[in-house]
């Protein structure tokens, strides 16, 4: 199953995050766990946020997702299946 996940870091946490270098810490860990297809890095409300594409085989696999970015950055987050065009062209 594809999930796209979109997540924003509160501004205080994501300054201190960059200062200590936790952030990427986070970050690494997250996109070596995930392996996604794609993963951007952008603004999201003014905050420090991203998108990322990536695939999972449970839906259970959700949670365990989004803990590390919960704990590390207070991160908040927003997560839900997707299919491409051409999964969607075969299911109508």
């Amino acid at each position: 199953m594809r999930l796209i996940m979109k997540f924003s870091i509160p501004v205080v946490k994501g300054n201190e995050a960059v200062s200590d270098g936790s952030l990427k810490v986070a970050f690494q860990k997250m996109v070596e766990q995930l392996q996604p297809e794609a993963a951007y890095f952008h603004l999201v409300d003014g905050c420090r946020g991203g998108t990322i594409v990536f695939e999972a085989d449970e839906p259970s696999q959700m949670a365990v997702t989004c803990e590390p970015l919960f704990a590390a950055l207070n991160a908040k987050i927003d997560i839900q299946p997707a299919i491409s065009l051409d999964e969607l062209l075969e299911k109508l």
